[in-house]
């Protein structure tokens, strides 16, 4: 079975854990992944998804009668996909739960900000996250993980400089180039653009340099815009920090394209609910400080090769 978060909605357990729902379709990359939840325990040690992973597309081709078809077949490798298991807690004294006449509404805020932290973990994971580097966090791999070998996805923008308005004026042409050698790359028009918060102001002025109109979608918590069929999205900064998940070093970035669906970039995910909470209960438990968590099991699949692309060394600082 496969499904979206606005799928999953309707088998929340319970109004608040709606509102966190609500809090993860706020990213539009969460809002538009499908996850696939086919993925199983491992022992106990892990949950993990394998599949495979197409290397090299079909050939076809046209034959004289009598005479068969040249033998070639679409390349596979197989892949394992691992998922991480995130989330958060927080606490509430039942001082508070007992003097607070607005205690659900508190709860309601933690169940927010957790959820909201969660989704810049999952960000995070998506852009940067590496099972191999330490089995303790956890982590899913990412695309950077995914890409290493896969040359053919990364193209070099030669330290482009983007790093003031008259560079960025002289260099939109290129930059729009390099864009679409990106786009080429891909089996189909990107479902989604990603880069930083600063990359992303360049992009809008690069947008009003070359006379692009570009719409904002209003309908996600974070700002998106729309560029042709794909959404234009920066996703901001990891969790508790100030760092962004697609870093700036040395004045260069990145932006990653994105092709989403089960034969392409998708979510996956054990069977039952994608995202579950975890509230205090001042009514049957008298501990004095209560648990309360937001947690999402999840991790990503790349079918194809052809659905990613990374666009490298944009100077923009």
């Amino acid at each position: 079975m496969a499904l979206t978060l606005a799928q999953a909605q309707p088998l929340s357990q319970s109004k608040l854990s709606n509102v966190v729902v609500d809090e993860f379709r706020k990213s539009a990359l969460l809002d538009r992944l499908i996850f696939d939840d086919n993925a199983t325990s491992n022992g106990g040690a892990s949950f993990t998804y394998t599949y495979n992973r197409i290397t090299q597309q079909p050939t076809a081709a046209s034959r004289v009668l009598n005479a068969d078809y040249d033998a070639q077949d679409t390349l596979t490798t197989q892949a394992s996909a691992r998922l991480g298991i995130l989330g958060g807690r927080f606490q509430i004294d039942r001082a508070l739960a007992a003097n607070e006449h607005k205690v659900v509404d508190l709860i309601k805020f933690q169940l927010e900000q957790k959820a909201k932290a969660t989704v810049a973990e999952f960000h995070n994971q998506f852009i940067n996250g590496n099972s191999a580097q330490d089995p303790d966090l956890g982590e899913f791999d990412g695309l950077d993980q995914i890409l290493i070998g896969a040359g053919t996805q990364v193209i070099t923008a030669g330290n482009l400089d983007l790093n003031d308005s008259a560079s960025i004026t002289a260099k939109a042409p290129e930059f729009a180039d390099f864009m679409r050698r990106a786009r080429a790359r891909l089996m189909r028009s990107p479902d989604l653009w990603l880069m930083n918060n600063d990359m992303y102001a360049v992009w809008q002025s690069i947008m009003d340099r070359l006379g692009i109109n570009t719409a904002t979608k209003a309908e996600y918590g974070y700002e998106v815009s729309q560029w042709g069929p794909s959404l234009v999205m920066p996703l901001g900064d990891a969790p508790g920090g100030t760092e962004p998940i697609i870093p700036t070093t040395d004045g260069k970035t990145s932006i990653y394209g994105v092709c989403l669906g089960l034969d392409g970039v998708h979510g996956v995910a054990p069977a039952g609910q994608l995202i579950k909470t975890y509230l205090p209960n001042f009514q049957y438990n008298s501990n004095p400080v209560q648990d309360g968590e937001v947690e999402m099991i999840a991790g990503i699949a790349v079918k194809a090769l052809s659905s990613i692309v990374r666009v490298d060394n944009l100077l923009i600082a």
